[in-house]
């Protein structure tokens, strides 16, 4: 049987889905292309290097355009990014955990030129731009792994987005306030922007 590259990272990101990043093992994802897992290092030198190609393949599958369509603003086409990738992580199980110990594969290198040189024209510095789209990453990354791993919580924890201890009334008003996950997603993605146009602008001055 002859296997393609694609074909064995589509087949890992379903298994995922199935039995977890813990349960995801080489001999595992061989085992379910009805190999050996010898043969998936023709393709992948290492188990890092088939979750890095996991990702690529989750990122094509819709983080929205490169770059800003014409006439859109660089922060309205950056939140965009951040609410498809947010979109993109929960649609897979373990996906931020995932995501967190990857790098960028080679042939990502174009598009991330792209989104580097929006942020450029907008008028930040090419390091400004790249940390830019660093932050909206992680901040995504984390957001989703808190929404992923806390699903599951019934052991009635007191956590201050899940619930308040009575005798708390500000806790328990903040927790009222801010408790659906779309709401407090956009509260901190709007915070990061605010602070990147915050800066454009002091320059500007």
């Amino acid at each position: 049987m002859k296997l393609e590259r694609q074909e064995i990272v589509r087949t890992a990101l379903r298994l995922l889905d199935e039995v977890g990043l813990d349960g995801l093992s080489l001999r595992r994802l061989a085992r379910e292309l009805g190999v050996q897992a010898p043969a998936l290092y023709w393709h992948f030198a290492s188990k890092q290097e088939l979750l890095d190609a996991m990702v690529t393949m989750i990122a094509r599958e819709g983080y929205g355009p490169d770059a800003p369509e014409p006439g859109q603003s660089w922060d309205d086409w950056l939140a965009g990014r951040a609410r498809a990738m947010r979109s993109r992580f929960l649609a897979h199980r373990d996906a931020a955990r995932l995501a967190a110990g990857t790098r960028p594969t080679a042939d990502r290198a174009p598009a991330i030129e792209g989104m580097v040189r929006a942020l450029c024209d907008a008028g930040f510095t090419p390091g400004e731009a790249l940390l830019n789209i660093l932050a909206v990453t992680d901040y995504v990354g984390g957001a989703v792994l808190e929404e992923q791993a806390g699903g599951g919580r019934d052991d009635g924890g007191i956590g201050p987005l899940d619930g308040a201890p009575a005798g708390q009334p500000t806790l328990q008003a903040a927790v009222a306030e801010m408790r659906d996950p779309d709401d407090r997603f956009e509260y901190g993605l709007s915070l990061l922007l605010d602070g990147m146009r915050a800066r454009l602008a002091a320059r500007s001055r």
